[in-house]
């Protein structure tokens, strides 16, 4: 019955909800920041999307993109691929590159 008390005792307490929804809400707000919205070419499809005029916000992009005949937006994230050398071996990483 003690080894089992103590087994419970070192467990790491689990993140609440709130804490996880925290750290979500943190990470979207980042992403957003560096997404850049276009609206769709005319002729573009899906087996070929082609980018168009870039519009300022997502709200901006939607009313536009209803506003033409295909009512598509696209939604970039351009990233640069880098090498961190942690421990004596390089490990590739991706970092978020700013308009």
């Amino acid at each position: 019955m003690e080894a089992t008390l103590a087994r419970v005792a070192e467990m790491p307490p689990q993140p609440t909800q709130e804490s996880k929804y925290k750290t979500t809400r943190k990470s979207r707000r980042q992403v957003e920041e560096g997404v850049r919205y276009f609206l769709a070419k005319d002729g573009s499809s899906i087996e070929k999307p082609e980018l168009g005029a870039e519009v300022a916000s997502e709200g901006e992009a939607l009313v536009k993109a209803f506003q033409s005949k295909n009512g598509v937006i696209y939604t970039v994230l351009a990233y640069k691929a880098e090498a961190e050398i942690q421990g004596g071996s390089p490990t590739l990483v991706k970092r978020p590159l700013r308009k």
